[in-house]
């Protein structure tokens, strides 16, 4: 089994609860979200340890949840890991906050609390704890004001940016 499904497997068991200094995002529109998105940055994880070009694609799953695909390269490996889950709103269709699965039953957090709502270009997403962080966008660079931008945001929320990891990806082949 890869190191995407056995990490998430370990993330997905808990509760469905997310850190108490952040709030999911509201007027959030799924239709605008779908699609692929690039890890800019992360916490260490050992589902994700070594795995560079790490991205997320999110498509419509025909029981009105959504397919989530993660794909990274594993630098040692030197392979693509892939995991293929789901996810369903928890609350409400406007509200950025999903429960997801990997396997079966078991069900975690994902928690959008930062999103450019105007173009839908980045992403700042938790789960269960301060242990869990990602910045997303939909490029594979960002700007190094956006960067700052999240830096600041996640430290006032909590989280410790000193153990970000900054995904590369132009290191590995498509």
């Amino acid at each position: 089994m890869n190191k995407i499904l056995i990490g998430l497997a370990v993330l997905l068991g808990g509760c469905l609860g997310y850190p108490d200094t952040v709030k999911p995002v509201n007027n959030f529109e799924l239709e605008r979200y779908l699609g692929k998105w690039y890890e800019i940055a992360r916490f260490d994880h050992s589902f994700e340890r070594g795995l560079e070009s790490v991205t997320a694609e999110y498509s419509l799953r025909d029981d009105g949840g959504v397919v989530v695909k993660n794909r990274g390269y594993s630098v040692e490996e030197k392979e693509w890991n892939e995991s293929v889950g789901k996810a369903y709103f928890v609350k409400n269709k406007s509200t950025g906050y999903f429960k997801v699965s990997f396997f079966g039953p078991f069900y975690g957090p994902y928690v959008i609390f930062v999103l450019d709502e105007k173009e839908y270009q980045y992403a700042f997403v938790t789960s269960s704890s301060h242990s869990y962080i990602w910045f997303l966008s939909r490029t594979p660079t960002v700007s190094e004001e956006l960067k700052n931008k999240f830096v600041e945001i996640i430290k006032m929320k909590g989280f410790n940016p000193d153990n970000l990891i900054w995904v590369d990806h132009e290191t590995t082949e498509k």
